[in-house]
């Protein structure tokens, strides 16, 4: 059988064995997988036990484990490339393939080629990218990664999806681009610099000042962001990097001041005092998607930064407010006792009785010298608490609106840092959450007190900073949306721009209806500085505004155009203006919205922006479908008047094998590289000790790891990982993502290597073949049949590709590949090699030929590296220098859906020959007799055409039909009308088969019963995690199947 000859050899296959090299030198202990390959292959330890004592040079393979576990010496074998090319050359391909898959050595050298061929520009094969093709284009951008990090899971995915969508599409002709960029990510950059500055210098931003803090940022990039662009090269993506864009290049930077300044020129962005989600401890507004939002049942303590001791939340702290020049008093309540510092007002409802007589007074603040009113407002609930409620307008967003329908005082109380301002004695300069324990206790000190319960709430914190989000009253940029909101959601209803999967169409238009202005300001040092100057005049005579002040601010490209706008605007001379840059930049989301045309050289109308805007298709994760992909439709309509792409496909999102979200405190989160090269245990470790974890969480995270990954993560190469992602693609939300799965295709490699490398012991002869086959008439019938399965195959993948279904392409060419061509042809196509005359060979190779071309074409869009290695040992007659280039497989003319409805009734045959030969435990080296037996000349026709072709892949030295069976049979039924007479007789002992029999009987029966045990518990639906259910429901569904077939080969044994 095939599938022995591409077992991985334990040199190289071992996961384990290559993780050797990495480890201590008496190696990880064996995996169950490694030990199963030396039970087989006893025999062959032993002949190689003989032919190394005749030279007296091996130790003895004896019974003790320890010496054939010692893998050393094998593990040195596994193939590296290591000829002398330089960086760009084409691989050195002379020579045989290395006896097994090895993805180091597979993965060399190719990419640099590629990219030195221009493989991945527009312009290969054409004169220009103005050219007319008749194809059509596809162009795509990659949603770019932020400059600070390494690959995550999450970006393999896209890349994974978008390489092989792009790939596809320049295999089909179209002329095609996927731009390659980096995000300057301002907030996080900012972050990684200001910690990398004091650990090193103990120096704060502050202390180098704006402009050598920005040049020692833009060190930091040059030495460490180009390693995100090596990452996404390991992945094999085929990016255009000649067109590689950073979002603070020059080239950007222009289209986003553009940008700013045609949106406040008409009226789209302007400047307002609001409420914003600040971060105390990086003294910067953040955006929506930089909070997260936790979610606590009651009293939880949680570490702050700047804080000794844990801080208090998810308690509602109940006290009273004495009504003016009266006895009263009106009981409120609030989960942050610090903001009572800013209230304003007592809201109460219009209707509540119990606070009629009170409408229009106020209230005394304990602590300063303020009234407050009460004041009706149709927001409060009456049934929740006591209906009354404080109003603290500067710091909540609901008593911010109630602050402005009842037109109150905005009092701030906390500064850019988090401490207390204003006149308020002993708390002032108190840090926010040392303020809340001290007015819990002045509040009891002076009888205002009343009670403290637990509540459940939401604490927002800040995703970079790990503070808690305070809501602040900050003057910024704002883009108005709702008119580019309107567009956006029109775009969708008309059909103009579509979102894939569909039901996200929903989500679209649920946030376009409740959209709010969206505030572009952040008060950091790295990213684009906001081309706004503030106006004041050097003439006391002339007056002067305030920064609050709208009118006295000028939005223009440069200074120089500042100064001009500001003269004619205030109708002075220029000498007497005096001009100040904001010290803010721009939300990184601005900048990421322009990327679809700034990449191409907007504003200007450069060639690029003429051949490749609107582009094809935007493909990213589901998260963030408002915060980026609108944004982009929001500007592409705007400054453009067209949408920067006509589809958005959104991919799901990527968890643990469990499904918990990737986190470092749980030790689930996998980097790509890990799983492309392999990781130990040990160094999985080690990498928890480089993060911000706090000790006890570094051990929970280790535990987790030894949970999922016990022996490290194997090496699986970038093909794997690549395939494995795109066949999770579902229409689900989330993917659960299996290490193993991913290892399982690595061993597909590992089939497609040694499938490959044996067919080509055929092609000996320096003959050329061509994949435009015109049938001779002499192919046989599984020549015929492997051809209709490649056409299948073929046409699946296009359809899917058409769909963005990714498991259903996977699917069609894993089981091409596996089941069809692997299983079955290559096993029939051996006799024919062995015995068949000339004619039959010929067309045995050029079948074998197109399947070999063909179907390395269709799996090269997830697996390039395999693929090209392998597509350029093919005695190919066409010139096509690589397959990245190649043209993706179109011909299904030799689909033939008879054909493959009889071959599929001879393999169920063989399937259920091959089933009992399992269970009478005979080996395939022993040939058995099968005698058909039909009542219907249909299924016998179709078995006896197919006759030469069952014996093979059923192993059997022979089938008779129309015959007599002898006695000594054991009877397998096909279907009603054909049996199987399978001749046990002479090929067994039946006494020791039936006394093995029993005992796997015993076995299995066991297992069942604890099975069955165990799913009758009481809590087994509640407790059992829903992925083990499944399992045990699968494993008794297999053991009760064959504890059946023992008990019938058992009674069939007894007869002979």
């Amino acid at each position: 059988m095939l599938h022995l000859i591409m077992e991985p050899p334990v040199t190289n296959g071992g996961v384990a064995t290559l993780a050797t090299v990495e480890s201590s030198a008496d190696g990880p202990p064996k995996t169950a997988k490694q030990l199963e390959k030396e039970a087989k292959k006893a025999e062959k330890l032993a002949k190689l036990q003989a032919k190394l004592d005749k030279k007296g040079a091996a130790p003895a393979l004896t019974e003790k484990k320890e010496k054939p576990e010692k893998k050393a010496k094998e593990v040195k074998d596994v193939a590296l490339y290591t000829a002398n090319t330089a960086p760009g050359e084409k691989k050195a391909i002379v020579g045989a393939l290395p006896d097994a898959y090895s993805p180091r050595y597979v993965e060399a050298q190719w990419y640099c080629w590629w990219e030195k061929e221009g493989f991945f520009t527009p312009e290969y094969g054409r004169t220009s990218i103005a050219e007319p093709n008749p194809k059509g284009k596809f162009v795509m951008v990659i949603p770019p990664p932020n400059v600070t990090g390494s690959l995550h899971l999450g970006h393999a995915l896209t890349n994974a999806i978008e390489d092989a969508i792009t790939r596809y599409h320049r295999m089909k002709g179209y002329t095609t681009l996927w731009v390659p960029g980096c995000d300057h990510a301002g907030i996080a950059t900012q972050v990684v610099v200001e910690k990398k500055l004091w650990r090193e210098e103990k120096l704060t931003r502050h202390d180098l000042g704006r402009e050598k803090f920005i040049e020692k940022i833009w060190d930091w990039r040059r030495e460490k962001g180009i390693r995100i662009y090596d990452q996404l090269k390991s992945l094999g993506s085929s990016y255009d990097w000649t067109r590689v864009a950073f979002t603070m290049d020059p080239k950007l930077c222009k289209a986003v001041t553009e940008a700013f300044v045609r949106l406040h020129e008409d009226g789209s962005i302007y400047r307002s005092a609001r409420l914003v989600n600040w971060s105390c401890a990086l003294r910067s507004a953040i955006s929506d998607i930089e909070v997260d939002k936790l979610d606590i049942s009651g009293k939880t303590f949680f570490s702050i930064p700047g804080y000794d001791n844990k801080v208090e939340f998810g308690v509602l702290i109940k006290f009273a407010y004495k009504v003016e020049n009266s006895e009263e008093e009106v009981v409120v309540a609030t989960t942050r006792i610090e903001t009572m510092l800013g209230d304003t007002a007592v809201a109460v409802h219009p209707q509540d009785e119990r606070y009629k007589h009170l409408h229009g007074k106020f209230v005394t603040h304990p602590f300063c010298e303020r009234r407050i009113p009460i004041v009706v407002d149709d927001f409060v609930d009456m049934n929740f608490g006591t209906g009354a409620v404080k109003i603290t307008p500067a710091h909540d967003a609901n008593d911010y609106e109630v602050g402005k329908r009842c037109n109150l005082p905005f009092i701030t109380i906390f500064n850019d840092d988090g401490y207390i301002i204003g006149d308020y004695g002993e708390f002032k300069g108190m840090k926010r959450f040392d303020c809340r324990k001290h007015i819990l206790e002045k509040l009891k000190e002076i009888g205002l007190y009343r009670e403290t319960v637990n509540n459940p709430m939401v604490v927002p914190f800040c995703s970079r900073s790990k503070d808690v989000v305070e809501p602040m009253i900050k003057p910024q940029w704002y883009v108005k949306c709702d008119q580019l909101a309107a567009d956006a959601t029109e775009a969708v209803r008309n059909g103009e721009l579509k979102i894939i999967p569909e039901h996200y169409t929903k989500i679209w238009y649920h946030w376009m209806e409740g959209i709010r202005d969206w505030c572009v300001s952040r008060q950091l040092w790295w990213g684009h500085r906001i081309p706004a100057y503030y106006v004041s005049f050097n003439d006391k005579n002339i007056k002067s505004g305030t920064p609050d002040d709208e009118e006295y601010w000028i939005v223009a490209r440069s200074e120089q155009e500042a100064l001009r706008k500001a003269a004619v605007k205030f109708n002075i001379d220029a000498s007497k203006i005096l001009l100040q840059q904001d010290e803010d930049v721009l939300d990184t989301w601005f900048s990421s919205g322009l990327f679809p045309f700034s990449v191409f050289g907007w504003p200007d109308n450069t060639a690029d922006l003429q051949a490749f805007y609107p582009t094809t298709l935007l493909e990213t994760g589901h998260d963030i479908l408002f915060f980026w992909v609108a944004r982009m439709v929001f500007f592409g309509q705007k400054l453009l008047g067209k949408l920067p792409f006509k589809e958005v496909y959104l991919h799901p999102m990527v968890r643990d094998a469990h499904g918990r979200k990737m986190s470092k405190s749980l030790g689930n989160v996998i980097d790509p590289m890990d799983v492309i090269k392999g990781i130990t245990l040990e160094d999985l470790h080690k990498l928890l000790y480089d993060s911000n974890l706090d000790p006890a969480e570094i051990e929970k995270a280790k535990a987790g790891q030894r949970q999922d990954f016990p022996n490290g993560i194997p090496e699986c190469g970038s093909d794997a990982l690549r395939f494995a992602l795109c066949a999770y693609i579902t229409q689900a939300r989330d993917i659960n993502l299996d290490i193993n799965r991913v290892q399982g295709y690595r061993f597909f490699c590992n089939k497609l290597w040694n499938a490959t490398k044996f067919a080509l012991v055929y092609f000996s002869g320096a003959e050329k073949y061509s994949s435009d086959l015109q049938l001779s008439g002499n192919e046989n019938n599984m020549d015929l049949w492997i051809l209709s399965r490649l056409s299948a195959a073929i046409g699946a993948c296009n359809t899917g590709f058409a769909q963005y279904d990714f498991a259903a392409v996977t699917s069609a060419c894993h089981s091409f590949w596996l089941y069809d061509l692997c299983d079955v042809y290559l096993e029939c196509v051996k006799p024919i090699f062995q015995n068949g005359n000339d004619e039959q060979k010929a067309a045995a190779r050029r079948t074998l030929f197109v399947c070999l071309d063909l179907g390395l074409r269709i799996l090269s869009p997830f697996m390039p590296f395999i693929t090209e290695e392998l597509f350029q040992r093919l005695p190919r007659a066409d010139t096509t220098p690589s397959i990245c280039v190649a043209a993706y497989p179109e011909n299904i003319s030799w689909y033939n859906e008879k054909l493959e409805k009889d071959v599929e009734f001879m393999q169920k045959a063989a399937r259920i020959i091959r089933s009992a030969r399992s269970d009478y435990n005979l080996p395939n080296k022993v040939k058995t007799e099968a005698y058909i037996v039909c009542t219907d000349e249909q299924p016998n026709a179709i078995l006896k055409k197919y006759g030469s072709d069952l014996a093979t892949i059923a192993y059997c030295s022979k089938i008779e039909f129309d015959t007599q069976p002898p006695s000594g049979c054991a009877i397998l039924a096909v279907s009603a009308q054909c049996e199987v007479h399978l001749l046990l007789k002479g090929l067994i002992e039946s006494d020791k088969e039936i006394t093995k029999l029993h005992k796997r009987k015993e076995q299995l029966e066991q297992t069942v019963n604890k099975l069955k045990q165990s799913m009758q518990t009481a809590d087994y639906i509640t407790k059992v995690p829903a992925e083990v259910q499944k399992a045990n429901t699968e494993k008794l569904q297999q053991s009760e199947g064959e504890v059946e077939r023992i008990v019938a080969a058992i009674e069939t044994l007894k007869l002979m």
